[in-house]
């Protein structure tokens, strides 16, 4: 904890200052989270483990200042670290202990477009663990997502090759054309009724490449609603018009893994409900 004089704190009385927050902050830090739209917490654990649900249209993080309003928290957000830093907007009286820059570590990143979980850790130690967890596979994501058309068998092993590139600053995934490996189990959860023909897939990533999910839809003919990527454009705007709303129909459904912290082995689980709007046309 360093100590330095507070100028809120007024005519010359020193203030402590916390520069940054323990390891697992207390009530006051989460309910002082500064949340983008919708962002709400999903559930958390005793060493500032935390899921977070993102909405639809919300950045995992601002690229530049003006993205932070829209984004997982309107605060600052530092590229190198990849973490959030903020200054609640409490004031200090005179004798009062002052909370000064607290941070937020981003674990995972969703695309602006995908709704559901995301993972964030209130210190670099323990984000620096649960990203060692993610790069050997130890985390295993379920996403849902609705498409167009059927797929042939119920359950499927898809298994690609994507070539990855950027155009005009945005990312960009072709499959058949690379050499980086892409592998997803594929589970139909049931078929929609009526037209257009429409199905809800259960997709289980064994890898994490860029789109990676939108890729492998659209490869095997049945592309994700509302993808104005890799979709189907023309009837993207059919359905939104059938249904009221338009999104990308892809939804982070749960994360979960065990890690060891400290000498302890942990559990960690979310769960984010599937939005409403999916089961329209089911």
């Amino acid at each position: 904890m360093d100590r330095g004089h507070d100028r809120r704190a007024g005519r010359g009385v020193r203030a402590r200052v916390h520069l940054l927050l323990p390891v697992n902050p207390g009530e006051r830090f989460w309910a002082g989270l500064p949340f983008g739209r919708g962002v709400t917490i999903l559930t958390r654990d005793e060493n500032g483990l935390v899921a977070l649900e993102k909405p639809a249209g919300v950045l995992s993080h601002p690229n530049e200042p003006a993205d932070q309003p829209r984004s997982l928290l309107n605060a600052r957000y530092a590229m190198d670290g990849e973490f959030f830093e903020w200054t609640p907007a409490t004031g200090v009286e005179p004798g009062q202990t002052a909370v000064g820059p607290q941070r937020l570590w981003l674990l995972n990143r969703l695309d602006s477009a995908t709704s559901g979980v995301i993972l964030a850790a209130t210190s670099a130690e323990l984000a620096t663990e649960i990203r060692a967890g993610f790069k050997r596979k130890q985390v295993r994501k379920v996403y849902q997502a609705l498409v167009f058309g059927h797929p042939r068998q119920p359950l499927e092993l898809w298994r690609d090759r994507l070539a990855v590139a950027k155009h005009g600053g945005m990312i960009r995934s072709a499959a058949g054309a690379g050499n980086i490996p892409a592998e997803c189990r594929m589970t139909l959860v049931r078929i929609g009724r009526g037209e257009p023909r429409v199905a809800l897939l259960k997709l289980e990533p064994r890898t994490g490449r860029s789109h990676q999910l939108r890729v492998q839809c659209a490869k095997r003919g049945l592309p994700i609603i509302g993808d104005q990527t890799y979709g189907d454009f023309a009837r993207n705007r059919e359905f939104a018009k059938l249904v009221g709303t338009k999104r990308l129909f892809l939804h982070s459904l749960e994360t979960a893994f065990d890690y060891e912290w400290r000498g302890r082995r942990y559990s960690f689980s979310a769960h984010a409900p599937l939005p409403s709007e999916f089961l329209q046309r089911l």
